[in-house]
């Protein structure tokens, strides 16, 4: 067991140079991967279910106790995130495929490896993990209204169908995880430390999957979408630090909200898009997964850096008790 944690810290460590390593391999090699196609839903079911392990009723305790932090980060993140897909899809002229799986990734939740960013940059831990959860559980709702709001005139959008298939892949396996945690807490304590190595085989082999099925439009494609997905992380973390800002909420909340906005659940955003529109219109996700990793993390190690002033002792960062996923 202690050899399979030490393996999940380094995975963890250098996750987006794995995912990087592993998309190359299978853009040089696809035949290696375009059988995990079939598997990608399973896949991300997984994912979610050992977010489901992890969770707590305190996750959501920020909800009762001290809302307003996480009603602005929440609907920062449904607001902000589509719309600045929408008007860089427009701008850039991409092609319907591009431009609808741009718009998915920006109406997707939070991403849990957030949590983590936020915890290295001394940023408000439990507001992270709170808005996660909660923009999680919107998710069925939330996705599938910005999808037909700002992609319908690109491709159609069927959000009954989206919203089931959300709570297949997404809340079903969360609230399984979180039965099992329930009955079988020994079980449950004993796999956590090797919930994130299960989390990044899984992401890795799906961004893959996409990857090999898509070689032909990455050729093409491959720099215009790279500079759409830098863009649309790049604002997402400028403006989610300025909305939180501008209701003077502290320094701790600024950073949480703006790594919360700026990083998406790319896994989801890959399975929808390769499920109701084409894999063509998952590579915005797929590029995403590693590159919000590793804005994230220089983001972290800037304001780690940098002297949090005027810092209640409630605000001070709190250990992450949940072990996060990616």
């Amino acid at each position: 067991m202690k050899t399979l944690q030490s393996i999940s810290n380094f995975a963890g460590k250098y996750f987006a140079f794995i995912v990087i390593l592993f998309s190359v391999l299978a853009f040089m090699v696809p035949s290696m991967f375009t059988m995990f196609s079939a598997y990608i839903t399973i896949l991300l079911g997984i994912v979610m279910f050992g977010m489901g392990l992890t969770l707590k009723a305190s996750d959501f305790k920020l909800v009762f106790t001290n809302p307003i932090p996480v009603l602005i980060g929440v609907v920062a993140q449904f607001s902000i995130m589509p719309t600045i897909a929408f008007v860089i899809a427009y701008l850039l002229n991409l092609p319907p495929q591009l431009a609808a799986g741009l718009v998915l990734l920006g109406s997707v939740p939070g991403g849990t490896s957030s949590n983590v960013m936020v915890f290295l940059a001394k940023g408000n831990v439990p507001l992270s993990i709170t808005m996660t959860s909660v923009s999680t559980l919107l998710a069925p709702v939330m996705t599938p209204l910005l999808l037909l709001i700002f992609a319908g005139q690109w491709l159609p959008v069927d959000p009954m169908s989206m919203f089931m298939s959300i709570i297949q892949v997404i809340i079903i396996p969360i609230i399984l995880g979180l039965v099992v945690s329930k009955f079988l807490p020994t079980v449950t304590e004993k796999s956590i430390p090797i919930l994130p190595l299960v989390s990044i085989v899984a992401i890795t082999i799906i961004i893959s999957a996409i990857v090999a099925g898509n070689k032909e439009n990455i050729a093409t494609a491959g720099f215009l979408v790279f500079i759409a997905v830098l863009l649309h992380n790049a604002f997402g973390l400028l403006l989610g630090y300025f909305a939180a800002k501008l209701f003077k909420l502290s320094k701790q909340d600024q950073r949480a909200i703006s790594i919360e906005v700026g990083m998406q659940n790319a896994g989801l955003g890959v399975s929808l898009a390769n499920s109701y529109f084409s894999p063509l219109a998952a590579l915005p996700s797929a590029f995403s997964s590693a590159w919000q990793v590793i804005t994230g993390t220089f983001l972290a190690t800037y304001w780690a850096k940098r002297e949090l002033k005027n810092t209640s002792a409630s605000d001070k960062p709190l250990e992450v008790k949940r072990v996060e996923e990616f």
